[in-house]
């Protein structure tokens, strides 16, 4: 028996994995991204035909490749029956079985991420080795049920915790499993724990499989947080199907179509460290640290159909953010500039810069002056463990929308505003959104953990419970 090869395929800034599975020759590929150049590499260098392109789901934080994928390789693509798609494909039932070079696949409908979600069990000579379960069962997780609107959340919560027995009773216990979801993506209801498992170390230890559905409800629910709003274009793009992406670099931005873009209100993205651009930076331009979790902020906060023109040290940064923004549904940057500010500035466009602190140099600010304005941009469910005492809260996720209400807020300071979040990445993006609107500010870069020891007040509301999770009282 050829032995079976499962090579991840990660893509870490949207916090997802695609699989491709080979046995000898053979090969399937199970949830694929947009940029199909990457699964094509793997194929060439295992010398593998693909039999099978395979969807868990209609995936809400990316475009899938898999319709574009199994029509350049010639093969087969396979999807949840009941998917309203606007494309012929192979819609598969609950126990349904597949025929492919890597082995039997078998269905398991496992309804609860989206109403109908299936995991595809692997199995060769009568023994399931290796299970993708999508944006069902992650690793101490499960999918999140909220996607599609609270009117479903409750029952999608309850089919999730019934859809994890199923996957107890159908699957052999030693089959590893292969989650799409839950390496930092937002489709997790919680963090994930771990890169690796089996379907038996899942039902020990994870709390889908231990507590009761009533527990499970609404523990599940209550840890609930928001997810980015760019996931609603998501759905409508996989079913309509996703075409081939260019990524050839776009047109040179001169320093006048900066000025230009700027001043029309479209986004000048900035990819360089964020260290960097508090430095200098053209005004009005913003922070998207290509080396933090750039993509997903950037989608949840723009304006949908906004032009972008990108900035980057070199074209590397450049042509990473491209292909980032491709896996989203942004096809097309407007331009690009690479160089420095001195490149891109002009007068209309000149040359800015602010301060960065430490939490440390933060408590050196506060005893002098306790009255320090400081917003915190971090999002609810780490808001509720704890944070520095007197801080304003505004997820970043809501700050253009409640713009006025901050700079109104940040008129009646005496002094800079202090911005952090749990690492200095967010903070570095709501800094460039308020300095573009004139707010004087102090970027605090630094890790939240570091708060506490710095000598800084931290105060902690009361909790709600979470799925896995005992606060104390």
């Amino acid at each position: 028996m050829n032995k079976l090869d499962v090579v991840s395929i990660e893509t870490p800034d949207l916090g997802d994995r695609s699989y491709v599975v080979g046995r000898g020759t053979s090969a399937a590929v199970i949830d694929p991204q947009r940029d199909i150049d990457r699964v094509e590499q793997v194929l060439d260098q295992r010398g593998w035909t693909v039999s099978h392109v395979l969807e868990t789901h209609f995936h809400n934080d990316y475009v899938s490749g898999g319709l574009e994928l199994s029509r350049v390789l010639g093969a087969e693509y396979v999807v949840p029956h009941g998917m309203d798609i606007a494309f012929s494909a192979h819609q598969v039932r609950d126990l349904a079985e597949i025929e492919t070079g890597a082995g039997l696949v078998r269905v398991i409908h496992t309804p609860g991420h989206t109403p109908n979600h299936s995991s595809f069990a692997l199995n060769v000579d009568g023994e399931d080795l290796a299970l993708f379960t999508g944006g069902s069962l992650l690793f101490g997780s499960v999918g999140r049920p909220d996607l599609l609107g609270p009117q479903r959340t409750e029952s999608l919560a309850r089919a999730q915790w019934t859809s994890m027995r199923r996957i107890a009773a159908f699957v052999t216990p030693s089959a590893q499993v292969y989650p799409t979801h839950g390496f930092g993506s937002f489709c997790s209801a919680t963090t994930t724990v771990g890169t690796a498992s089996t379907v038996a170390e899942q039902i020990l230890t994870n709390p889908a499989f231990t507590v009761d559905q009533e527990t499970f409800v609404a523990e599940l629910i209550a840890g609930l947080d928001a997810f980015p709003a760019y996931y609603a274009h998501m759905g409508p793009a996989n079913q309509s199907g996703a075409g081939p992406i260019d990524l050839s670099l776009p047109r040179i931005a001169t320093a006048q179509d900066i000025a230009r873009a700027i001043a029309a209100g479209e986004w000048v993205v900035d990819l360089r460290h964020r260290r960097i651009f508090a430095a200098e930076h053209i005004k009005g331009s913003l922070s998207f640290d290509i080396h933090g979790n750039a993509i997903t902020y950037l989608g949840w906060l723009i304006g949908w159909g906004t032009p972008i023109t990108l900035l980057g040290a070199d074209v590397e940064e450049v042509a990473a953010m491209q292909r980032n923004l491709a896996q989203i549904g942004i096809d097309r940057p407007a331009a690009y500039a690479v160089g420095s500010p001195i490149d891109w500035a002009s007068d209309a466009a000149p040359i800015t810069g602010y301060p960065r602190a430490t939490h440390a140099e933060l408590a050196g600010a506060m005893a002098a002056d306790p009255d320090l304005a400081l917003l915190d941009l971090r999002r609810k469910g780490e808001w509720t463990e704890g944070y520095i005492t007197g801080a304003k809260h505004v997820p970043l996720h809501e700050l253009s929308g409640r713009l006025d209400e901050v700079l109104a807020w940040a008129a009646e300071t005496d002094g800079p505003v202090w911005l952090y979040c749990g690492s200095g990445f967010r903070a570095s993006v709501g800094a460039s959104i308020l300095e573009a609107a004139g707010v004087d500010l102090v970027h605090l870069d630094d890790d939240f953990q570091k708060a506490a020891k710095a000598g800084l007040p931290i105060s902690t509301p009361a909790h709600d419970r979470r799925l896995g999770i005992t606060y104390a009282d």
